[in-house]
């Protein structure tokens, strides 16, 4: 008998001896889509911060398909993860799945796009949005005479269901409303407000569609002198609309065009004098942020954030954090993007 309990405790101390290896928490992230290289570059960049941290991660882009996205989250919710981030396709449609996922206190991050009309997201993190707005519209200003106008503009928006583009727009306008009241710009379509000039799914395709109506119904003996572009890929978009009718020859410049995401395209075509600027916003810095944000809330400490009164959605204000945007032109696209790491040399060639 004692042989068999000094057994039984010799086995008992061997088991405690061996560590127990902790379940890792799985974070879920959702992407809108894979034909914008920025949300690649998202996506990647908080799956190896996240998995660096310690987490598990699902990693699922939905190719802006609002019934995929949802069923992702859905899934991602059965496989049983701790924490949301999400990028909204459309940022009105998750109120359902997002109950559900309170229900399993499971933490919500809306990322870069706002969830709208619900009370079951936890944090924002962005960048400062309206400010993006307000430097795309300087970027254009910089550039023009504004004492020899007066000069032709157009404006585009981005997606309506993408609370961001109305960021953007508003953002833009507080800086070209008084030019635009006191005519030293005109808006020769007379097309003004996101309800008009808006860009569903922030699609190319529409935008240079879009630009080869202004072209063929306003500008057939004018010139236009400015284009208000939200995003890179709208930018491209209207470029070629542009080039299509002769812009970018010695007769007939290209007008001055704004982006935003520094995507390589855009990048190119500025220096080859084609796009005027776009808007920097470090995707590595804003998955840093919202990896330590889940990290804080998973482990029982209070998050960093920085804003609590800008972002409204509908239900509640979110507690969000908002980092800062950097204009680019032609005369410092090597500080931002090639000495900083984001891009190599050869990828800008």
């Amino acid at each position: 008998m004692l042989k068999t309990l000094l057994g039984a405790a010799a086995a008992l101390a061997i088991v405690a001896a061996v560590p127990v290896t902790a379940v890792a928490q799985t974070v879920g992230i959702a992407m809108p889509t894979k034909s914008s290289t920025r949300w690649i570059s998202d996506g990647e960049s908080m799956e190896a911060q996240f998995q660096a941290a310690g987490y598990d991660t699902i990693l699922q882009y939905a190719e802006d398909d609002i019934p995929t996205q949802l069923s992702q989250v859905e899934n991602m919710l059965v496989r049983g993860v701790d924490a949301l981030v999400i990028a909204a396709i459309d940022g009105t449609t998750l109120s359902n799945v997002l109950e559900q996922a309170a229900s399993m206190d499971v933490v919500v991050v809306a990322y870069d796009r706002l969830i709208r009309d619900s009370g079951d997201v936890d944090y924002y993190t962005t960048f400062d949005n309206f400010k993006v707005g307000q430097q795309q519209a300087q970027t254009l200003l910089d550039v023009l005479d504004l004492d020899a106008g007066p000069y032709n503009i157009e404006l585009f928006g981005g997606s309506p269901d993408d609370n961001n583009a109305f960021f953007f727009y508003n953002g833009a306008m507080d800086v070209l409303q008084p030019h635009i009241d006191s005519g030293v710009l005109n808006v020769k379509s007379g097309q003004t407000g996101m309800d008009i000039v808006g860009t569903l799914r922030w699609s190319g395709e529409v935008a240079q569609a879009r630009m080869d109506n202004l072209l063929s119904a306003h500008y057939t003996d004018d010139q236009v002198h400015a284009v208000l572009s939200p995003y890179d890929g709208l930018s491209i978009g209207i470029i070629s609309s542009l080039k299509g009718v002769g812009y970018g020859s010695a007769d007939l410049p290209m007008p001055a065009i704004s982006g935003q995401d520094a995507e390589i395209p855009s990048l190119k075509a500025m220096m080859a004098g084609e796009q005027t600027s776009t808007i920097f916003k470090d995707t590595r810095e804003l998955a840093r942020v919202t990896v330590a944000l889940v990290d804080d809330v998973l482990a029982g400490r209070e998050p960093t954030i920085n804003d609590t009164e800008t972002y409204e959605n509908g239900v509640k204000i979110v507690p969000s954090f908002l980092l800062e945007p950097m204009p680019v032109t032609v005369d410092n696209i090597k500080e931002a993007v090639i000495d900083s790491g984001y891009y190599t040399e050869d990828q800008l060639k």
